[in-house]
Parts: structure tokens; C-alpha cells; sequence
């Protein structure tokens, strides 16, 4: 299993690039950031400065969307990057949630999802593409490679994932939702002919390392709150289209009953004022809370349901700790030894 961290753009920059390097330092693979350039910095620029400071680590949005970016300007960024730092980068992406909201757009329709995955890929790969009616092609990339990961939840946007993905984003940490999702995700990628162990299946929560009392638990569910509302708006979008009675598991729909909006200025904040409606149940579900032994543990369910990496959320105020304790502990419990003599 492999381990990234999840990061919000804040200024100042280089607290996002210092946070970088932490992470690499104790042993994660893969950098995201958050892609809202209304709500936080510009990613890419931090992006290429976070490539510059590390030597390692593999970068990427959290996710992008079709909507808010030319396809062909962001080819050409990773193009770029990874001409610049070696084929480096990364491409999440998915129909779009604050980038588009807050300017009063729309999420993408499913079908420009799944046409921006193929541009992207095609450019991001130094192929030529088909776009707008023209032959495309980057004549200054060579041997650029970029795989694009779908973030999704609904049983559309799944079954897009099994049929063009190079991973699958699942941005929470619910086993038995995760085990719904993936194998969803597996089964569309059968149905047209794909290998499914060669798709990536990433699940992404707030990962918080803290003390085994009750005070310590109450904190850390305070700190992570905010994804239950974060993830509600997906739902909501789900239950939307669907109803009550699709195929969705009710332990992703149920909660959101008691959801009355969302307030955009405090997205993906600790200290969001309006996620009363998600009970602790759902915020223990939904992430991965408490000590190493309980990370490990639940890290190891998720591994068997064929979770390939592990990238957690660090919006709270224990982020350099709970780096720390996933690099002594955490990583080293889910990584397959390997002995000097045998």
C-alpha cells in the first residue's frame, strides 16, 4: 500500500511546500492538493515548487475538474512538470464540487468527464489526440507519462471509472462502502474487457493520530467534522438523481437527512460552523481516528478490500505529529518487510 497526504493550498506557499517535504521525509509517496482557485492559492505554481524542494514524492490535484480548466492548458501543465522534474505528476479529476460551485456553475455532465480524461491522458503522455475537430499533439514532450485518476461515488460516475480510469479516488474511508464502490469499479472495468488489478483504488479520509482517551477522541472528531459535510454534498447529488432507493448503500445516504446547505468559505475546514447535521458515528466511519494501532488496523481492512493507497487529509491541528507517527509506525506495519539474509 502506498501512502499520500492531502493538502490545502493556504498561504502562505511555503508552509504547503515545507509540509511536502515533512511528508516525504517520513516515507508517503504521493503530494495532493486541493484544485480551488477561488478558495485557496493557485495549485500548479505550488505544485512545481513542492517538485523542486523534494526528490521523490509524486504531485497532483485533489481533484481537478473539466469545467474550470482548458484540457489542453492542463495537459500541458503536467506536460511541462514532468519534463521539468521526471514524470512526477498526477491527475485526479472528477465532475467538480467547490471550483465550479463557487462561481455558480454546475459539475460537468458525465460524457465531458470522460472525454476530458481522454484529452488529458493523450496530451499528458506526449500522444497525439482528437479535440475539436483538430489532430493535438505537445511537439516539445517527450516520454511524458500521466495516469489520470477518477474520483467518483455515484453508480455513473463508477462505472465511468471501471471503463477509463487508471485509478479510482474514493474520498472516504467506510469499509463497507468502500467494498460497494470498488467492487462497482471492478466489475464495470470486466464488463468492457479491462484488467482490474491493473487499476489503482486509492481511499482518502482524514487521517488524525491521537491518545486513547475520551477527551482525545471528542477532539479529534471536532477536528474532522467537516469531511461528513464535505462528502454530503456528493450525496446529496446522488440521492438528487437517484432517490432514496438506488443502488447506494444507506449507510452513505442515510445521514444527510438532516443536511439543510453548505457554506463554500469554510469547505474542507476544522472549524466549519455548519456540519452539525453528521454524527460522530459517521465521522469515525468516514475517517481513520486514534492511535497507531488503530490506523494499522483499520488500514489493513481497507488493504484487503484491494485499497492499493492510502492518502489522508491533513486539515487539522495535529499535522506534523500524525506525519510523524505514520512514518515510524503506521508505514513501516503496512509495508512487506524485507530481510538482509534469507
Amino acid at each position: 500500500m502506498d501512502f499520500g497526504v492531502v493538502l490545502q493550498t493556504n498561504p502562505p506557499a511555503a508552509r504547503t511546500v515545507q509540509l511536502s517535504q515533512l511528508a516525504e521525509a517520513h516515507g508517503f509517496s504521493h503530494v495532493w492538493t486541493f484544485d480551488s482557485h477561488l478558495l485557496w492559492q493557485e495549485p500548479y505554481v505550488i505544485h512545481s515548487a513542492i517538485l523542486a524542494a523534494t526528490r521523490r514524492v509524486t504531485v497532483g490535484p485533489f481533484v481537478t475538474n473539466p469545467a474550470t480548466r482548458d484540457w489542453t492548458v492542463t495537459a500541458s501543465t503536467f506536460a511541462t512538470l514532468n519534463e521539468m522534474y521526471g514524470n512526477r505528476t498526477i491527475c485526479g479529476i472528477g465532475r467538480g464540487d467547490s471550483a465550479v460551485r463557487v462561481t455558480n456553475g454546475r459539475p460537468t455532465t458525465l460524457k465531458a468527464l470522460r472525454e476530458s480524461i481522454h484529452v488529458i491522458r493523450e496530451l499528458g503522455n506526449s500522444r497525439a489526440v482528437e479535440y475539436n475537430g483538430a489532430t493535438l499533439q505537445f511537439p516539445w514532450s517527450r516520454g511524458s507519462e500521466l495516469d489520470v485518476w477518477v474520483a467518483a461515488y455515484g453508480p455513473l460516475a463508477l462505472k465511468l471509472t471501471g471503463e477509463v480510469g487508471d485509478g479510482f479516488i474514493l474520498q472516504l474511508a467506510d469499509l463497507d462502502i468502500a467494498e460497494w464502490m470498488i467492487a462497482t469499479v471492478r466489475k464495470a472495468a470486466e464488463d468492457v474487457g479491462r484488467d482490474p488489478d491493473e487499476i489503482a483504488f486509492c481511499v482518502a479520509a482524514p487521517m488524525y493520530i491521537g491518545e486513547d482517551t475520551p477527551e482525545a477522541r471528542a477532539h479529534m472528531i471536532e477536528q474532522c467534522r467537516w469531511f461528513g459535510g464535505m462528502v454530503g454534498n456528493h450525496v446529496a447529488d446522488i440521492v438528487t438523481k437517484y432517490g432514496d432507493g438506488s443502488d447506494v448503500p444507506a449507510a452513505l445516504t442515510d445521514y444527510i437527512a438532516g443536511r439543510t446547505g453548505y457554506d463554500y468559505n469554510s469547505h474542507g475546514k476544522s472549524n466549519n460552523d455548519h456540519v452539525d447535521f453528521v454524527p460522530d458515528e459517521i465521522v469515525e466511519r468516514f475517517c481513520v481516528l486514534g492511535t497507531a494501532e488503530e490506523h494499522i488496523a483499520k488500514l489493513e481492512k481497507l488493504r484487503a478490500l484491494g485499497v492499493t493507497q492510502f492518502a489522508g487529509y491533513l486539515q487539522h491541528d495535529n499535522k506534523e505529529e500524525t506525519m510523524r507517527v505514520y512514518g515510524e509506525t503506521v508505514i513501516p506495519a503496512l509495508t512487506p518487510p524485507v530481510t538482509a539474509k534469507r
